[in-house]
């Protein structure tokens, strides 16, 4: 074995598994490096055989993965690719659970649930958690056995709030996945990830993520299943067994390569006067963060109007996916008139001054019949709300969308945590 892989020094070995070997990093502290091994296993490991190329294989498929989380701006371990067959991580300490969700009853679950018709859709999906412990087949554990085991990682105790992040953060995974499969007429029927905790006390997503990981049919047709459950179901395993493998998870990484949307939106954000410039640029800052284009434009309908008509046809034709945002004080007639004359969604979001907010905000929200332009007071709402219409058909700003309503939750579980406590008299 070489001392380095990627141009990374190798330290010890920190763990070896199955399919996989990390290292340590002593040039790079904090950070691991995660070597796969062609190898294949089902069964806990009494099922194994050498597949030559899995590896490799393996690295790409979880390196595009969580590429598409990391884009999402789910927290992860992973950091980046440092060879074809491994990868650099952040250091953390695992929790040893599975989380395992579930979007169609199958498997080991119809074994556990007797009665379940398979295919029986959950929504929302099912969550279930296995503790890891090879010796005694990963048993299932509720959540009070988690609690009761008092999990301490890199000083953050596995509490009720800690439970309750993962989960979410699983279904968040499993959903973001599932709609990104989707677009590849590909169905996600479960998955398993694990967690650990950085230095610094932060669950992250980590381990991998790859063909391993999750059932997949294509068209959502089971007789189609591209993932492991093929290697599992075999009684004998031959060479040309093995190569039917390698193709399905060849064929995985290679609809991966192509999975993220086309990044093809535009918010155009019109001013009636450059003085709204400033309360324009914070609507373009939040458009931004979720992942939108943005332009902006100054013209006003009451004074030229000619030319607001132009500008909003310049744009009707040669973009598809098409937001116009109104930004106009006073009199609005801006948004009322972008929403007559187009039929692409347009969003009032006036500069509101707070000594004329009841007479400024009525010609935004009084408007003529047969017009259709909602109005908003702050410059994040509007850009959300631009947001929510491109996620309609475009996953990955649904998925940053969705992330950000997990971070809301998060954030608030962690203010509560710092600030709750008996305080006595």
């Amino acid at each position: 074995m070489s001392s380095t892989i990627g141009g990374y020094k190798l330290g010890a070995v920190i763990i070896e598994g199955k399919t996989k070997k990390v290292y340590d990093l002593p040039e790079n502290p904090g950070l691991c490096l995660i070597l796969s091994k062609d190898r294949i296993t089902a069964g806990d490991g009494v099922k194994a055989h050498d597949l030559v190329g899995k590896a490799e294989i393996s690295n790409k498929t979880n390196g595009k993965v969580f590429e598409l989380l990391n884009l999402a701006g789910i927290e992860t371990a992973y950091v980046k690719a440092a060879a074809e067959n491994a990868f650099i991580a952040k250091k953390c300490q695992m929790i040893p659970i599975e989380w395992v969700t579930r979007r169609l009853a199958t498997g080991s679950f119809l074994k556990r649930n007797i009665g379940v018709p398979e295919g029986h859709r959950f929504a929302p999906p099912k969550q279930e958690t296995f503790f890891k412990d090879d010796a005694n087949h990963d048993p299932q554990w509720s959540d009070e056995q988690i609690l009761s085991a008092k999990f301490t990682f890199n000083g953050l105790l596995i509490g009720s709030d800690e439970i309750k992040i993962m989960k979410k953060m699983s279904r968040l995974v499993f959903e973001v996945l599932e709609k990104a499969w989707a677009t590849k007429q590909c169905a996600l029927i479960d998955m398993k990830i694990e967690f650990g905790v950085d230095s610094d006390g932060n669950i992250l997503v980590a381990d991998v993520i790859d063909s391993d990981s999750w059932r997949l049919w294509p068209s959502g047709d089971k007789r189609l299943m591209v993932d492991k459950q093929v290697y599992r179901n075999l009684t004998t395993v031959t060479q040309s067994d093995l190569d039917t493998v390698k193709r399905n998870f060849t064929w995985i990484y290679e609809q991966l390569e192509t999975i993220l949307p086309g990044n093809d939106n535009l918010v155009v954000i019109l001013m009636g006067s450059p003085s709204d410039k400033a309360h324009c640029d914070k609507i373009a800052k939040h458009c931004h963060e979720l992942g939108l284009n943005v332009e902006l434009r100054v013209t006003s309908a009451h004074k030229s109007t000619e030319d607001t008509l132009r500008i909003i046809h310049e744009y009707e034709n040669v973009v598809n996916n098409l937001v116009f945002i109104a930004v106009a004080g006073r009199s609005n007639g801006l948004g009322p008139v972008l929403s007559g004359n187009t039929t692409y969604p347009v969003i009032n979001c006036p500069p509101l001054k707070p000594e004329n907010v009841e007479i400024d905000i009525w010609s935004s929200l009084n408007l003529p019949s047969g017009l259709g332009c909602p109005t908003v007071l702050y410059p994040e709402a509007a850009a959300l709300h631009a947001a929510q219409i491109f996620a309609l058909t475009n996953y990955l700003i649904w998925s940053k969308l969705a992330v950000k309503q997990f971070n809301n939750i998060r954030n608030l579980k962690k203010a509560d945590r710092e600030v709750r406590g008996v305080s006595k008299a």
